[in-house]
């Protein structure tokens, strides 16, 4: 199919102009619409207030030659805006040099003009012609998207990077609103930056997640990033922009402006996310440095008290033990065992902290009778209690439990043996299980000393010790352990304390954990 373009003919001779038309209309392909000028003057106000795809002009005109038209061009244009072939009648090559030097693509003589010659010659110079705007509109483009992304990129916090993205397309574009959506994984995205007049119809708010809304209204483009280590790209969001105060196609450069711009966001994204990666890593290698510092002060102040009673009974065992008598000899005895299972438990607690902290404590849920598991856990702190009473009620649906056994004693045990301990005049400790279609609850209430309002909401965390409690051994471990066990099996844990009358604390957990509920279905039991 031929294409259409605007020429215009400056010739002072009514029988070249008309040679002219008819030559280039037998152009099997290109068509064109012809303007006419006999005089330079009336041609100079048509180029300056009409954009044309190619001029003929003339070298000899009445009113001035062709090189001065073109240099009265310049004065008013600084730049020609449309290609020119000259023309002449004479056949002068330092004419022709004069021309193309003063900006005329081609020049040709007019005594051996054939219309092959003259309809290439046009056709070349509207090609060469569109050729130079396109590779013109490219190099503005890439500075426009290299200028945008430096000032995308200058910084690494997401919420300026994503105020700067909007503001420099809504100015690139001109239109009326911008917007960055974050997919999330949800099923409606969520603005997470917009600026300019939102008073669309609602209907067209919405953001063509495939990038192929057929309003006018929205142009939108994925924001991919690479996720390591393979580098598939997921989509992060989108770069929707909106034009609501006119219904116009979005011209084809525009369309890849707001992708390449897309791109440039999406990596200024995804060195934000690096950032704050490293910097979460660096916290957690500092928060782990300093929980070693603790362990090692710990353990260096909590073993001198055993030990000194494990070395001192165990001497007094090897230099007197045919002496002393079996109830002293099994004394002694009994204070080495109660401080090496003390001692024990210590190191326990602290690994299975430490595997905490470092996300790599193993969690095997498996099948468990948990009104049994209770049942035997409390039998072996009631053995030995000597100054409380420890009572065990049930309630509810217990059977179709699934838990890690190991998490669960030591949950239980830190539970119990709080419970204990900060009872040291006796009285009464009360253990709960409740059970549901769903849930496992187990409460563990004492009558002891309590816990300051100030200092409970610091008890779940590592080495934290209430401030009354300070006359009382313990270093501060076992609501966070408790905490970290009940975690691992996605339940809740909570407290309920009042300083001089006690303490509950309880925890929650479903009967399976998330990841086993399709693979495993729950027994009511």
């Amino acid at each position: 199919m031929s294409s259409a373009h605007t020429l215009l003919i400056v010739d002072d001779c009514a029988e070249d102009r008309e040679v002219y038309r008819e030559y280039l209309s037998s152009d099997p392909h290109n068509t064109y619409e012809f303007c006419e000028a006999s005089l330079a003057e009336v041609a100079l106000d048509l180029f300056l207030n009409q954009q044309f795809d190619v001029v003929l002009l003339d070298f000899y005109m009445p009113d001035m030659t062709g090189l001065e038209f073109l240099g009265q061009l310049k004065q008013r244009q600084h730049k020609l805006q449309s290609p020119i072939i000259m023309l002449t009648g004479q056949g002068n090559e330092e004419l022709a040099v004069q021309a193309m030097k003063h900006g005329v693509q081609d020049y040709l003589g007019k005594q051996h003009l054939q219309p092959e010659i003259l309809q290439r010659t046009v056709r070349s110079v509207i090609q060469q012609s569109h050729l130079h705007v396109a590779l013109h509109k490219t190099r503005e483009q890439q500075r426009l998207i290299a200028t945008t992304a430096l000032r995308i990129r200058q910084s690494l916090d997401l919420d300026q990077i994503l105020d700067t993205a909007v503001a420099e397309v809504q100015q690139l574009l001109e239109c009326d609103h911008v917007a960055v959506y974050q997919c999330n994984g949800q099923e409606t995205p969520k603005i997470k930056a917009e600026l300019g007049n939102r008073w669309c119809p609602t209907d067209d708010l919405h953001p063509g997640l495939d990038g192929a809304n057929p309003s006018y209204r929205e142009l939108s483009a994925p924001i991919l990033i690479n996720a390591p280590p393979l580098s598939q790209s997921h989509t992060w969001g989108y770069l929707v922009a909106y034009q609501c105060s006119k219904v116009t196609m979005w011209p084809p450069e525009e369309h890849n402006l707001l992708h390449e711009l897309a791109v440039q966001l999406a990596i200024a994204i995804q060195q934000a996310e690096l950032l704050s990666q490293t910097q979460a890593a660096l916290e957690k290698a500092q928060e782990l440095n300093q929980f070693k510092s603790q362990i090692l002060a710990t353990v260096s102040h909590e073993y001198r008290s055993p030990l000194s009673v494990i070395l001192g009974a165990s001497s007094t065992l090897d230099r007197h033990g045919q002496r002393l008598e079996p109830s002293q000899q099994s004394r002694f005895l009994t204070m080495i065992q109660e401080k090496a299972r003390h001692m024990t438990r210590l190191v326990d607690n602290m690994l299975v902290m430490h595997q905490c902290e470092l996300d790599q404590a193993r969690f095997e849920p498996a099948p468990i009778n948990i009104l049994q598991f209770v049942a035997d856990l409390v039998e072996e702190h009631r053995e030995a209690a000597t100054k409380h009473e420890l009572v065990l009620q049930v309630t509810g649906k217990t059977g179709g439990f699934w838990g890690d056994q190991g998490m669960l004693r030591l949950a239980i045990d830190n539970l119990l043996s709080n419970a204990f301990k900060f009872s040291p005049d006796g009285d009464r400790i009360e253990v709960h299980l409740l059970g549901d279609n769903s849930t496992i609850t187990v409460s563990i209430k004492d009558f002891g000393i309590g816990i300051p309002d100030d200092d409970q909401p610091h008890l779940f965390q590592s080495f934290s010790r209430a401030s009354n409690a300070s006359h009382i051994q313990g270093i501060g471990l076992g609501l966070s352990i408790t905490k970290a066990c009940i975690d691992l099996h996605e339940g809740t844990l909570g407290l309920e304390s009042q300083e001089g009358c006690g303490t509950k604390v309880f925890f929650q957990l479903p009967k399976q954990p998330q990841s086993l509920q399709q693979m495993y279905p729950t027994d009511q039991g």
